[in-house]
């Protein structure tokens, strides 16, 4: 099992919408690093539901990948707002999982916390630059931030 950290901005879609859902497509990855991660995942990893670009950015709930990676389908419609014109339906660009809720936190955990927890090494949240959407985290650096929920 693995462990993963994915990003979301919550007026877009949030840990409320996704406890509501229940079950997601994780979609509209268009990084190629976070893409590869997502097609290494499992179903079963579990994964720290962060809210990004909102007043306190921050860990807010926690889910699971709930399938195997299988292509975005968002890719080949026109209309779909993650349409890619340059990818084919024999070898996809762009790839998801479905992820499950598994539970909101008592708390957000936020980046300023996160940032002052020692010995994360070199996580790639508070790396300096680091835009991806989704990224790995070590069991370490999982423990350490729930640590403070």
């Amino acid at each position: 099992m693995q462990r993963w950290l994915m990003k979301t901005e919550p007026d877009t879609f949030s840990i409320d919408d996704l406890k509501q859902r229940r079950v997601e497509p994780w979609n509209g990855v268009r990084n190629y690093q976070a893409r590869n991660f997502i097609r290494v995942m499992a179903r079963g990893d579990e994964v720290m539901i962060y809210h990004s670009s909102c007043a306190v950015p921050g860990v807010a709930g926690l889910a699971k990948v709930a399938s195997a990676p299988y292509p975005d389908p968002g890719q080949f419609d026109p209309k779909d707002e993650y349409f890619d014109a340059g990818s084919d339906r024999g070898n996809p660009r762009w790839t998801l999982v479905d992820v499950r809720f598994a539970r909101k936190l008592k708390r957000v955990i936020t980046l300023d916390e996160i940032k002052a927890i020692k010995g994360l090494g070199d996580f790639a949240l508070i790396r300096r630059g680091n835009r991806l959407s989704v990224l790995p985290v070590t069991d370490a650096q999982w423990s350490a931030i729930l640590a403070l929920e």
